[in-house]
């Protein structure tokens, strides 16, 4: 074990590192301390205005997770970038999945027809339905139609016989026809 001088403030950083191996959480708020405000430049500089606080937290998560993988073969700060830029690609990621999602979304939005529009009707009016249902029932058809689960699935896990699942079903879509001829 690395001996580690109680004189902290005073220390480089792979110093104050070695020290943070060590289990001093004080050397790390001074590692905190001295690099908080150049990663937040840092990522500002990148471009996330907005987020740069919030990868600057990332970062330093990081470098406190991978604290006892670090090894000083190379200059403090090269490390902690290396960290930063991780999380800032990362954050790219993420973005771009977003963007691809939002625009997908956009689209699909835009290619909505009248069709579209009764089907989202039926499921509105398929809830309501639903909701018009005791529990008994309403958990054997969303176990059923929602998740897919066979009679013997549900009545494992309702902990009541197949027979009953079955008929549970069979009185439930009775229910739902008549809500749906009511609807009419």
């Amino acid at each position: 074990m690395v001996e580690v001088p109680d004189n902290l403030s005073e220390m480089d950083d792979l110093a104050l590192m070695a020290a943070v191996q060590a289990g001093r959480r004080e050397a790390f708020a001074l590692l905190i301390g001295r690099h908080q405000t150049k990663l937040v430049n840092f990522f500002r500089r990148q471009g996330a205005y907005h987020d740069a606080e919030d990868l600057t937290q990332e970062t330093l998560l990081r470098l406190f997770r991978y604290r006892h993988k670090y090894r000083p073969t190379a200059k403090f700060t090269t490390f902690l970038y290396t960290l930063a830029w991780h999380a800032w690609v990362d954050h790219l990621r993420r973005m771009q999945k977003r963007e691809r999602i939002a625009a997908r979304g956009a689209a699909e939005q835009r290619d909505c027809d009248e069709r579209a529009q009764d089907q989202a009707r039926l499921r509105l009016d398929a809830q309501t339905a639903l909701a018009q249902l005791s529990e008994k029932l309403r958990s054997v058809v969303v176990l059923s139609l929602y998740q897919g689960l066979r009679y013997e699935d549900i009545a494992a896990v309702l902990d009541v016989p197949v027979g009953t699942v079955k008929s549970r079903m069979f009185m439930a879509m009775s229910k739902m026809k008549e809500y749906f001829e009511r609807e009419k």
